[in-house]
């Protein structure tokens, strides 16, 4: 469904449309004073126009190689194809060579219009296709225009939530830049901030930032938004639930009116029609799978358990063969059950905010080179994680609302994959769970099971072989030594950081995967007791 709405901005913006209503035209003394030259982004065609006319931008003489012609853009929301949908050849070719060759609804549905350069808001769920959806204008608007980028100013900007998922997105679009000439870098917190200094003085084109550092950093004079032409804000509602709205907002207020503006989500509530309001004019809005809705090939469990059988049934969900990820309410909570199943012999790593970047990108990638197949992570991930054939997700513990719940799942049957969701509840757990799949409109199987129930063993599937825990995982302390002092936010005290926290995880990937056939003893009860802090609140998933 494509539905146009207008913003209250439009009166006053320097941006041009052809749109009949609310639409508003700056004359050329309104541009030059602002210091910027008109830019040429083609007419805004009203929904159902057709057909489509070719691209039109800036003639300025482009410094770096700009994509070659491509015929008018598709209005049918059946074609599949990027090179009918207006995307350049030499970007086309970039895809081909990933094995991507044919393109998911919510790139088909808004690629025709952000690439003519207008406003788009795209709603899909996590796991649709966002990314290219945004990443092919991206890099196709800034080699159009052509423009020289400066020492400090970069001319595209993507914001979004997390380091891991700042992490992923730049992988997306760096090899797509790079065929069209541009430059990228990531901005975000937990790392120095000298390599991105040194990044943004050297002239980046696109820079995908999280809010906090990239506030930081322009508050310290080593960036400008003012040379911005093309922003994007994905995954905006995690943003909003994140608290960085206001922050969003002040940085969103540094960039040109006048620039295009993209903005991916998947779902539109907590103050991001706000945001549609204040900074889109004239957006064209597509809405493709429903945040409300959750894909026909993902199987929905619950399982419920007592108290005391948690951590066996836990660890017989670890122990299949397929790629598995599991989530905890808190950070402390992850690097317990990580560490306590690697030690029953199902080699896992943990993914959560107390963890260096170091060790974040170390234990992701163990698990993407399938050298663990288990993932223990807070919430912090279940908006940045993207590897596939990950077969089994495991809600340890339940999330606190129901979009928690459906972008945890989203981890799985990704591209048209199938997969399966399982949560984990005891009886005093069960009217909070009852609520949460209603309002996630999911119908799950409900079983009460204990240790070595057939049902498990049928959503596992085969056990894997158990692998005997390293010396150094073996050895690690129960609790690390505090570093910088105070407390975390769930209210224990701060586990280690940096490498004597990331050792622990390095010895649970090197010995590959595996699962522990049902051992029990020493293993077994390490596994149980990883569950006394479970039940932690919110605060702690950051």
């Amino acid at each position: 469904m494509t539905i146009s709405s207008s913003s209250p901005r439009s009166s006053s913006s320097p941006r041009s449309t052809d749109r009949p209503s609310t639409s508003s035209t700056s004359s050329s003394s309104d541009r030059a004073s602002s210091g910027r030259p008109p830019r040429n982004r083609g007419p805004r065609r009203p929904p159902g126009d057709s057909p489509r006319p070719t691209q039109q931008r800036s003639t300025a003489a482009p410094t770096a190689p700009v994509p070659a012609p491509v015929a008018a853009a598709s209005t049918d929301p059946a074609v599949t194809s990027f090179a009918e949908l207006g995307v350049a050849a030499n970007l086309v070719a970039v895809l081909a060579a990933q094995g991507i060759d044919s393109a998911f609804p919510i790139q088909s549905a808004t690629l025709p219009d952000s690439l003519a350069g207008r406003d788009v808001l795209g709603r899909g769920r996590t796991g649709s296709g966002k990314t290219i959806a945004f990443a092919l204008p991206l890099v196709a608007g800034l080699a159009a225009s052509g423009r020289k980028v400066r020492q400090g100013r970069p001319r595209a900007l993507v914001l979004l939530p997390t380091r891991e998922l700042a992490t992923q997105v730049h992988a997306t679009i760096a090899p797509l830049a790079k065929a069209a000439g541009l430059t990228t870098t990531t901005v975000f917190g937990g790392v120095s901030q000298r390599p991105q200094v040194a990044a943004l003085r050297s002239g980046v084109d696109i820079l995908v930032a999280c809010p906090g550092r990239l506030e930081d950093l322009v508050s310290q004079r080593h960036c400008s938004l003012e040379d911005i032409e093309i922003t994007v804000l994905d995954e905006a509602d995690h943003m909003a639930d994140l608290g960085f709205l206001p922050g969003v907002k002040r940085l969103l207020d540094r960039t040109p009116k006048d620039g295009q503006r993209l903005l991916f989500s998947a779902t539109l509530d907590n103050g991001v029609d706000v945001l549609v309001r204040r900074y889109l004019v004239n957006p064209i809005t597509h809405s493709v799978d429903s945040d409300a809705t959750t894909e026909l090939d993902i199987e929905h469990h619950v399982l419920t358990v007592d108290e005391g059988d948690k951590g066996a049934v836990v660890q017989e969900l670890a122990s299949g063969l397929g790629r598995t990820v599991m989530f905890t309410r808190t950070k402390h909570h992850a690097r317990k059950l990580a560490r306590a199943l690697t030690l029953a012999g199902v080699p896992a790593v943990d993914l959560q905010g107390n963890l260096a970047q170091n060790a974040r990108d170390r234990n992701l990638a163990a698990f993407r080179s399938g050298e663990v197949r288990v993932l223990v992570a807070t919430d912090i991930a279940a908006r940045g994680i993207h590897v596939d054939d990950v077969a089994l997700v495991v809600h340890v513990d339940p999330p606190a609302e129901h979009k928690a719940y459906l972008h945890r799942s989203g981890r799985t049957a990704r591209a048209g994959a199938s997969g399966i969701v399982v949560t984990v509840m005891t009886d005093a757990q069960r009217s909070d769970v009852a609520q949460l799949t209603r309002k996630a409109g999911i119908k799950a199987t409900n079983v009460r099971v204990r240790p070595g129930a057939e049902h498990v063993l049928t959503l596992t599937g085969p056990k894997a072989d158990y692998v005997t825990p390293s010396k150094t995982a073996v050895a690690e302390p129960e609790r690390r030594p505090q570093q910088r002092g105070g407390r975390n936010q769930s209210g224990a005290q701060s586990q280690g950081r940096g490498r004597g926290q990331g050792s622990g995880q390095r010895s649970g990937g090197s010995g590959g995967s595996g699962g522990s056939r049902g051992r029990t003893g020493t293993s077994g009860s390490t596994s149980a007791a990883a569950f006394s802090a479970g039940s932690g609140g919110r605060r702690g998933n950051r």
